[in-house]
Parts: structure tokens; C-alpha cells; sequence
């Protein structure tokens, strides 16, 4: 069946701007994808980095634990701007308060 212009099952991408890095990160993140969403994170040297998680449509337990490593890296320096779904899995996983997360 072709699927046509249906979007891709995962996405991440950079930008980079002075000591500001920025990854964008589309679609579902789970075992198979999360590490490469950490990678794009690592690849670029930044001192803050933004993770735009709010076109993410499914993220599971290995997700929130890329996440939790993202933050331990970048302490007070990681913002992470989720999706509805992101916000609901790290508020029923605990993690709605940390001071990393943006409201959706």
C-alpha cells in the first residue's frame, strides 16, 4: 500500500545557533529511535540546548530515559518543549514538574 506523503515514523534535526543547539524531533520515540535523538543532541557541541519534542506522537519508557540522561548532561541547561502525549507519559511517570519541562 503506498503510503504517499504520509510523514515519516521519525525525525530529528539540529540547528545550531552560537552555544544554542536546537533538535527538533518528529514522530515516535522508542527503543529503536531514542538513541538516535540523543545522538543528535550530542553530535553538535552546545552549552543549552532546546529539545522540541512537540510534533512527538508516541513516546515510551526508553524515550523518558534519553530524556533523563539529556537533562543529567545538561544541567540547567535543557529545556524541553513536549507534545501533549510527551506531557501526559512524563507526568504519569513523575517527571511533570522537572524544572526542564515547558508547559504544552
Amino acid at each position: 500500500m503506498d503510503q504517499g506523503g504520509a510523514p515519516p515514523v521519525f525525525s530529528a534535526s539540529a540547528e545550531v545557533d552560537g552555544d544554542h543547539l536546537r533538535v527538533v524531533v518528529a514522530g515516535e520515540v522508542d527503543m529503536a529511535t531514542a538513541d538516535t535523538m540523543i545522538q543528535t543532541v550530542l553530535r553538535e557541541p552546545a552549552e543549552r540546548v532546546t529539545l522540541d519534542l512537540r510534533e512527538v506522537t508516541f513516546f515510551d519508557s526508553a524515550a523518558i530515559h534519553a530524556v533523563v540522561r539529556l537533562a543529567q548532561r545538561f544541567p540547567g541547561a535543557l529545556t524541553v518543549l513536549p507534545s501533549r502525549q510527551v506531557s501526559r507519559v512524563l507526568s504519569i511517570s513523575g517527571l511533570g514538574d522537572q524544572a526542564w519541562l515547558r508547559p504544552a
